[in-house]
């Protein structure tokens, strides 16, 4: 997803819009709401508010950080964008949903999933039960909550609205984080949405202890543990 993930090569432009000013200067115009684009030749229609959908994209960079008349345009007024316009289509329908969809045997892929690669980790504090009779079954509890380790922008893009960043509000996309966590509490939830953005574990770790719910040893043994799993994308 290039045009949907690349954060480099853009100049730190003004925003793409503001309130009315008393000022005598001339207000910087507005991006239109319906937004006319020539990608390589092939001609889309969408709103502004789709393709700005991915915070820290190229395309968000676009048409937040710079202003209309900083972008190219061609002979009939559209924003050009010099990319692949056939590609393009699948980067609109990913942008729409943020679910990207893509033909079987589709030749293309490896040209289109062109992503950051990087680290995320995400790690979860957990304890059981067992009970003194060694063939009980153990009673395992609720995850509390499930952390996240990495790079901002990585954290958003695989997580998006599922990301509670109340603990660490307005990090800078290109800085790390470990204070994130997951608004559910389902493991594989996590390693799904990992893995539909193309990463893979790489290493895993778990530290334990062991306490007795009660003074006198007579209940059963808590057992209390904080796991981590390392995600990788090449």
């Amino acid at each position: 997803m290039a045009l949907a993930n690349s954060t480099r090569g853009l100049p730190n432009g003004g925003g793409g819009g503001g309130s009315g000013s008393s000022s005598s200067s001339a207000e910087p115009p507005l991006f239109p709401d319906i937004l006319e684009l020539n990608v390589g030749g092939q001609v889309y229609v969408t709103r502004r508010c789709t393709v700005v959908s991915v915070p820290d994209s190229l395309l968000w960079r676009m048409f937040t950080q710079q202003q209309p008349q900083e972008l190219a345009r061609d002979s009939k007024g559209r924003f050009f964008l010099d990319r692949d316009g056939f590609l393009f289509r699948y980067i609109l329908d990913y942008l729409r949903d943020l679910q990207l969809v893509l033909p079987d045997y589709f030749p293309e892929r490896s040209r289109l999933q062109r992503r950051r690669s990087g680290y995320i980790t995400i790690g979860y504090r957990g304890s059981y039960t067992i009970g003194r009779d060694a063939q009980a079954d153990a009673k395992f509890r609720r995850v509390a909550r499930i952390t996240v380790c990495g790079k901002t922008s990585l954290a958003k893009e695989v997580f998006g609205d599922t990301l509670n960043e109340s603990r660490d509000p307005d990090r800078p996309p290109e800085r790390y984080t470990s204070r994130y966590y997951l608004k559910f509490n389902f493991l594989e939830q996590a390693f799904d949405k990992l893995s539909e953005s193309g990463f893979h574990m790489v290493a895993c770790s778990s530290t334990g202890t062991c306490a007795f719910a009660s003074a006198d040893q007579s209940e059963d043994k808590i057992w209390t543990s904080y796991t981590e799993y390392v995600f990788c994308r090449e």
